[in-house]
């Protein structure tokens, strides 16, 4: 919105102000002032300087000043402040574009996820009916992805293949203690006072006595368990119906300067691979990484193109008057170089035996007992 060319200077100053106030409202609830940084003559500046403002005002009037007291805490007396790195996002464009492979930017990008909820739609299928068959009415399920979720904060940074071979892990773990307690309460109904079998239960019962008292703690990993497969289900269903494991790994490819196995008109006339947006998104990273321009002539092939594939067109008219307006006549050369490159991870997935991912997902949702 700040970039818009029609802004007027009111619509830039509410929008400060609302960055302004949300900042200042973060660093209120986290109890430490901040050390600012910024990048100098952009709206990044802008924000610092209000910023900084607001909070000198606040620490001013000591009586009224919110970062004392309760609200402070510990942090009062600390030298330890956080930093703070105000940068214009112009400085990268594409990786925000970029289809990305870990599990909580899959889940972000791909599911209808809002403040840690996801919001997940069950798949439909039929029911028989005296009229005969009919399609099933789709169910909806919200799933709270919150810090006292423990595996989801173990492995919302990871690569989604090791989400897959994690969740299998669980489930194993939690059926072989499944599978104990079982063995357990099997042992205790002995019948018979022979001395082997009253051995054998004095032998058992702290066993038992111990399982049982774990009980809580299985029931919540089986939850865990139960939530995380589905919510994995289907972050899988759209990477196979729209093919993100091809794009990801086809940026990946553009953004670091790597050789091409297929032409990006051929991906974008792809009616199988991905939705308008996928596309447009494809494009405009090479468009941002490419060193030069493409000619008016292959451009208008690719707006063609586009067009066909139901793209809008007005996302390609910004970034192209953006890097005229900055001059960028190549692309940031960090691109790609600093972070490995991860190519092969989808492929190995979904062309692998992996259990999980394979058409049987389904099946690892446990039974309600």
């Amino acid at each position: 919105a700040i970039n818009r060319p029609d802004i007027t200077d009111t619509e830039m100053e509410t929008i400060m102000d609302t960055i302004v106030d949300s900042l200042f409202c973060f660093f209120v609830t986290l109890g430490a002032i901040p050390i600012i940084r910024c990048s100098r003559g952009t709206a990044a500046e802008m924000v610092a300087v209000k910023l900084d403002k607001k909070l000198r005002e606040n620490l001013r009037d000591a009586r009224n000043s919110l970062f004392t007291g309760d609200t402070l805490g510990a942090g009062q007396f600390s030298f330890q402040r956080p930093l703070l790195v105000l940068v214009d996002r112009n400085i990268d464009l594409a990786t925000p574009l970029h289809h990305t492979w870990t599990y909580q930017a899959l889940v972000h990008d791909v599911l209808d996820f809002h403040l840690n909820r996801v919001n997940l739609e069950e798949s439909a299928g039929t029911e028989s009916t005296p009229a005969g068959a009919r399609p099933k009415k789709k169910n909806k399920k919200s799933y709270d992805l919150t810090i006292s979720d423990k595996f989801w904060q173990k492995h919302k940074g990871s690569p989604f293949p090791e989400v897959a071979e994690s969740v299998q892990q669980e489930l194993e773990s939690y059926r072989a203690q499944e599978d104990e307690v079982k063995r357990l309460k099997s042992i205790m109904g002995i019948e018979g006072e022979d001395e082997g079998a009253i051995s054998m239960l004095s032998d058992n019962t702290a066993k038992l006595t111990s399982a049982v008292s774990s009980l809580p703690e299985l029931l919540e990993k089986k939850r865990l368990i139960d939530l995380h497969t589905n919510v994995a289900t289907a972050v899988l269903e759209h990477i196979k119906s729209r093919k993100l494991d091809v794009y990801f790994e086809y940026e990946e490819k553009i953004m670091s300067k790597s050789t091409l196995d297929k032409s990006l008109l051929d991906m974008i006339s792809d009616p199988d691979a991905g939705t308008p947006e996928d596309k447009m998104r494809l494009f405009l990273i090479y468009y941002i990484s490419s060193a030069q321009a493409p000619s008016e002539i292959d451009l208008e092939q690719y707006k063609k193109a586009l067009t066909d594939a139901g793209c809008n067109l007005a996302p390609l008219s910004y970034i192209k008057q953006w890097k005229a307006f900055t001059k960028m006549a190549s692309a940031p050369t960090s691109y790609g170089n600093a972070t490995p490159k991860p190519l092969g991870l989808f492929s190995r997935v979904m062309n692998t035996g992996s259990q999980f991912v394979m058409e049987g997902v389904k099946n690892l949702v446990l039974k309600q007992q």
